[in-house]
Order: C-alpha cells, then sequence, then structure tokens
C-alpha cells in the first residue's frame, strides 16, 4: 500500500462503500441495474473494512482502543445503511428488514458484552462471518436484478422478505442461544469464585 493509504483513510473508504450500497439499493427503485452500484460497494466496504485493521497491525502503528470503538461503530453504521437500502428498495419491506437489522445488532451487542466480561470477541457464527455474509448479500442482490420484484409465491412479501426475513430470525435466535449459553459460563465463573 502506497504510505498515504492509512487505516483511517480505508476506514472511510469502507463507509463510502456502505453508502454505496445504500444508494444502489433506494435508486433500485428507478431501475433495478442501480443494484449493480450496490455490489461494486459490497467490494468496497469489504477492502476498507478487512483491511484497515491489517494495514495497521502491518505497519505497527496500531491504536488498540480508538481502533476498537472506529471499527465497530462503523460497523453498525454500514449495516444500518445497508438494511435500510435493503427496505427502501422494493424488493424487501422496511420491516422484515428491520428484523435482520434487529438479530444483526443483538449478535453485535453480545460479541461486545462477551469481549468486556470474558475477553473473547467472537463475530462467527455458525461457520459465517462478515465475509461470508456479504457474499450471501451480493448473492441475493444478483437474484434481485434476475427476478425483480414484485408479490411472489407468499402473497404480500416477496421470495427475498422470506429469506431476509428468515435470516434475521436465525441471527435473533442465535443470540438468545449464545446470551443463555454465556450466561451459564458466567454464573459457572461466578460461583468458582
Amino acid at each position: 500500500m502506497p504510505a498515504w493509504v492509512t487505516p483511517d483513510r480505508l476506514t472511510a473508504f469502507g463507509m463510502a462503500g456502505a453508502v454505496m450500497i445504500f444508494v444502489g439499493y433506494v435508486a433500485s427503485n428507478l431501475s433495478p441495474y442501480w443494484l449493480v452500484l450496490a455490489i461494486g460497494g459490497y467490494a468496497v466496504q469489504w477492502f476498507g473494512d478487512s483491511m484497515d485493521g491489517s494495514l495497521a497491525r502491518f505497519r505497527r502503528v496500531e491504536r488498540p482502543a480508538y481502533g476498537y470503538f472506529i471499527d465497530h461503530s462503523c460497523d453498525g453504521l454500514a449495516t444500518l445503511l445497508i438494511l435500510a437500502g435493503i427496505g427502501l428498495s422494493p424488493f424487501v419491506t422496511m420491516d422484515v428488514a428491520l428484523i435482520a437489522l434487529a438479530g444483526y445488532m443483538l449478535l453485535s451487542i453480545h460479541a461486545f458484552l462477551s469481549a468486556r466480561v470474558l475477553g473473547e470477541l467472537k463475530l462467527s457464527y455458525l461457520s459465517a462471518g462478515p465475509s461470508e455474509l456479504r457474499i450471501m448479500l451480493v448473492v441475493l442482490t444478483v437474484l434481485m436484478i434476475l427476478l425483480g420484484s414484485g408479490p411472489g409465491l407468499f402473497g404480500a412479501l416477496s421470495g427475498f422478505d422470506v429469506f431476509v426475513g428468515t435470516v434475521g430470525g436465525i441471527l435473533i435466535l442465535l443470540f438468545i442461544g449464545q446470551t443463555l449459553r454465556t450466561g451459564r459460563r458466567l454464573a459457572r465463573f461466578d460461583e468458582a469464585a
């Protein structure tokens, strides 16, 4: 990487990708081909989000507290932009997109609480992490271009609604399961202390 590319600039680049995703989904109300912008945004967002910390570690310019705080704050905002964009598109209703957002945010809360009380930061569940989630969203977006919008076999809900809602429900169930598991683990720690 050239010297002018800094970890903070990569973080900003990743956030620009999240804005591209949002704009692509919202503009798909005009034409589904705007979804190509969202797909490009996923590549930009993934690159910036994945490389900022790696570059800081490689250059030995880590700022652990600042990096952790800014990175995860940007992740939350990027997730909001992505799911709000999906909910404002003609493919998924906003209430279904908000279920997925709630599930993602609940798992994020669990991860951050676990990092605080256990010293363990876990970002992958069911063998899937942020990169796999992005790949799934890119595939979903390609299917939106190919299949179009409108009600499908599920009445007022499209197949995209059912898929996104199911993923959101799975994330919420994972949060409940992880919370119960971590709670039992912490109770054992406290009893042993």
